[in-house]
């Protein structure tokens, strides 16, 4: 109500705390945690419930079969009471099969965890002792030594079930929507309107066009820069400043041709791109930024004037730049990066600033072959809108390198999707790098699972020999074609080679056929590495779909992780991470708190080294820390959709928003810990209430998914 947070991407820990303790006051909390899993459910509808499962049995390290027999019990009942993941060694887990643990084990085990009796503590301990402490809970070896329990004290009776549901339970909250302070622009209606009626048409290649003028240095560099020290052939951008005809020129043939939207002249319109010219001074990118919007907006005006029925938009070109943030420059050091998140985030919020200034109805994040690129862009533009109070349209368009069906830096496109779908962008889209044909099956791969509208824009076939483009625009049309007759775009235009002749031809095959039909996407709980990891529970049996978060890459969760990390053998703990997804780990829990290390030097070290490693990465990661700002430096280096672990309500509502929000900048699920102002919540009616207070302020306040 309060953030606005997606629910589905809300994952509470009501904290799994130890029994078995020989306290008291400890008995109920495994009791407390299952019942309270199920209540949690229930009052915040979509969201999810996690926790760290090896706490359970602490009391108990040391002891495999009773330790490891505690959490194949407790994960049994949590599941059954519809825990949905947890930070587990998934290896274990997966071999200790319910079913199969030592039945008077078992026994014992869950005299403790569901608090049948007072002595159940003192009963296990003493027959803990008779078993072989390395020995497997499904194939448990006994000591040479008689057993003799001790009677119960004051049992449950039979048939009671200690973790049942409590009668006469209240309703369920209705929460409210959330009411944002960012007003959308007029924009966002109009275009919505005419994309749910027809195909729109974008235009095409801005250098392909460029090319066509044969110009010199001198037009490069104009008036302007004709003292510059450095070479500015090639640097198109400028042209906005220096040739402003023949900018202008281009966005008239495009809109002659048909286009519906024409892109600003600012493709390398970042400070980190012009630093190839020596131009990477605010006010020259700033200038370039400003002058290009306006070109274009003037141009439309002029069509506008002409066919008000008809209206064309400027779209604020904003491309990947020149570096990426997933891949290293290094051969030797794939951990390095040649630039860092932040410097990214700055030279796109500037360059927005400048696009919008100049007064652009939309942006196009585009030609993304560095997922990483686009989540800098995407958390850019949300601090932009939130800075100035108004939202314009985003469309984001990805880049499929070949027939692998995956970006330079290694994603499918689903997992793109997964990972960049927080910006709620109008449209979602791909272009370059193929030729329509070899673009269908991934167009519509992303027609499948985006709730949005759907554009395309490729190249004019693939390159020749010489790396020009031969195809023609009905040649192009026809093979673009298959896009609208099967319903699959809102959107087409032309990529590399493309001319305002292949738009004319785009133009008329489109207007043959209806759009694409938004899709409503089901409301799961969606994350990414590589590839994506789609929450689908299988209410019948939780067991069945729970996800193993791997805790091995936790310096709390193993010794040997911790040392590799302590003496610098990165390399060792990348073999720990692989080897627990070989093991079944679902997600990777990577945790660096410890005072021998440097937290953040070591989550960026360690998080950009995993990211260069397929066999880790096409899993999610688990960014965990109690430091925010530890968690913010793992954020920063994964392109996929993380999880964070954790936030919560400990020191107070306005920081744990505040946390909240950048956690959804990031588009990352969080996990919340069952913690407020007075402590940790221990007891069943602690973990209930704490955890729907945050999750009214997660879904109202911040728009959170569930």
């Amino acid at each position: 109500e309060e953030v606005g947070f997606f629910p589905a991407d809300i994952i509470f820990d009501p904290n799994i705390l130890t029994v078995g303790t020989g306290l008291a006051e400890h008995n109920n909390y495994a009791v407390d945690f299952i019942r309270a899993t199920r209540e949690i459910k229930r009052q915040c509808p979509g969201a999810k419930i996690s926790g760290g499962v090896s706490n359970i049995a602490f009391s108990f390290r040391g002891n495999e079969p009773v330790r490891r027999a505690f959490h194949s019990a407790f994960l049994h009942h949590a599941c059954e009471a519809g825990m949905d993941m947890g930070i587990v060694n998934a290896a274990q887990v997966i071999e200790d099969v319910y079913e199969k643990i030592d039945k008077e084990l078992l026994e014992y085990v869950e005299d403790v965890l569901l608090n049948r009796c007072e002595n159940a503590t003192e009963r296990l301990l003493e027959f803990a002792q008779t078993l072989e402490p390395k020995s497997h809970p499904t194939a448990v070896k006994r000591k040479n030594a008689k057993f003799e329990a001790v009677p119960k004290v004051n049992p449950v009776a039979d048939g009671v079930n200690t973790v049942a549901p409590r009668p006469n339970l209240p309703p369920v909250p209705i929460y409210k929507a959330p009411t944002l302070a960012v007003t959308k622009s007029a924009d966002f209606g109009v275009l919505e309107k005419i994309m749910k009626e027809r195909i729109v048409i974008i235009d095409g290649a801005m250098g392909t066009m460029v090319q066509s003028f044969k110009l010199e240095e001198p037009d490069f560099r104009g008036d302007v820069f004709k003292n510059h020290g450095h070479d500015l052939k090639g640097n198109n951008d400028i042209l906005v400043v220096t040739r402003p005809d023949v900018v202008k020129e281009i966005h008239r043939q495009y809109l002659d041709a048909g286009a519906d939207i024409i892109e600003t002249n600012t493709f390398n319109g970042t400070t980190i791109s012009q630093a190839d010219y020596n131009l990477q001074a605010l006010e020259e990118v700033d200038r370039i930024n400003i002058q290009a919007a306006k070109l274009a907006k003037e141009v439309a005006a002029e069509f506008n004037k002409k066919d008000p029925s008809k209206p064309r938009f400027v779209a604020g070109a904003v491309g990947p730049t020149n570096k990426t943030l997933s891949v290293s420059p290094s051969v030797e050091n794939p951990a390095f990066r040649g630039i860092t998140y932040d410097e990214v985030v700055q030279a796109y919020y500037e360059q927005v600033d400048g696009l919008v200034k100049g007064g652009v109805d939309m942006l196009l994040i585009e030609t993304i072959f560095d997922t990483l690129n686009a989540k800098a862009a995407v958390y850019a533009v949300e601090k932009f809108f939130e800075n100035k109070g108004v939202r314009i349209p985003v469309f984001i368009s990805g880049t499929i390198v070949d027939n692998s069906g995956r970006t330079l830096s290694g994603q499918t496109n689903e997992a793109f999707w997964i990972s960049i779908q927080h910006a709620k962008p109008l449209a979602i889209g791909l272009n370059c790098a193929l030729g329509a044909k070899d673009m269908y099956k991934y167009v519509k791969n992303l027609s499948d699972c985006a709730d949005c509208f759907v554009f395309c824009y490729p190249n004019a076939g693939l390159p020749n020999a010489m790396g020009g483009y031969d195809q023609k625009g009905p040649e192009m049309a026809e093979d673009c074609r298959p896009f609208a007759a099967d319903g699959l775009i809102n959107g087409i235009g032309g990529c590399c080679g493309s001319s305002p002749e292949h738009i004319a031809s785009l133009k008329k095959m489109a207007d043959e056929y209806k759009p694409r039909e938004l899709k409503v996407q089901e409301d799961l709980l969606r994350i990414s590495g590589l590839e994506p990891m789609i929450y689908r529970p299988d209410t019948s049996c939780m067991r069945k779909t729970f996800w193993n978060v791997g805790e091995r890459c936790n310096v709390a969760g193993s010794s040997i992780y911790k040392k590799a990390i302590v003496d610098g053998n990165y390399e060792k703990a990348l073999a720990i991470a692989i080897k627990q997804v070989q093991q079944g780990a679902h997600v990777i829990d990577i945790n660096m708190d410890d005072g021998l290390i440097d937290a953040v030097s070591a989550m960026t070290k360690f998080v950009n080294l995993l990211v260069s490693e397929p066999d880790a990465s096409k899993v999610p990661f688990m960014i965990d820390s109690s430091k925010f700002h530890v968690v913010e430096a793992g954020l920063k280096c994964s392109q996929g959709k993380c999880i964070v672990n954790s936030i919560s309500l400990k020191e107070g509502e306005e920081e744990f928003k505040n946390r909240a929000s950048i956690c959804k900048k990031h588009g990352a699920s969080v996990v919340v810990m069952a913690f407020d102002e007075q402590g940790q919540a221990a007891t069943y009616e602690d973990k209930v209430s704490i955890c729907q207070r945050a999750y009214r302020i997660l879904v109202e306040e911040v728009g959170f998914f569930p």
